[in-house]
């Protein structure tokens, strides 16, 4: 399983990457493997709140529809709008092109797992 070490992980299978007061989020590649191919996603517009564990937005696929969770609390900055034309992107780059917004955080995130935690947890997921 690809993961990036830089990034804390939910149980609901997004990644954020910390920047400073800025967060970058997207979702795992685990978590693209579980949908197959994605066709759509629907994303918070700039601006929007987010808090942590709640809904942001959904992403769909040639197999399921699922609800995307927010991993920090925070304001929407910038969404990733490669992914209205090409939501493939996600699937074929999870940690880098297929990233699905950026949000100035209001508070640090807490009860996130790093790499090897998550790892254990997408594997007991799998199964």
């Amino acid at each position: 399983m690809t993961l990036s070490q830089d990034s804390l992980y939910t149980k609901t299978h997004e990644w954020v990457r910390l920047e400073g007061e800025e967060a970058v989020i997207g979702i795992t590649a685990f978590a693209q493997e579980q949908l197959g191919d994605i066709t759509y996603v629907d994303l918070p517009a700039v601006g929007t709140r987010l808090e942590q564990g709640a809904a942001m937005g959904s992403i769909e696929s040639v197999k399921a529809a699922s609800d995307l969770y927010s991993p920090v609390s925070g304001a929407v900055i910038a969404v990733n709008d490669a992914l209205a034309d090409k939501p493939e992107l996600i699937n074929q780059d999870p940690f880098g092109q297929g990233w699905l917004l950026r949000a100035k955080i209001s508070a640090k995130p807490a009860g996130l797992m790093d790499a090897k935690d998550y790892a254990l947890h997408a594997e007991a997921s799998a199964h």
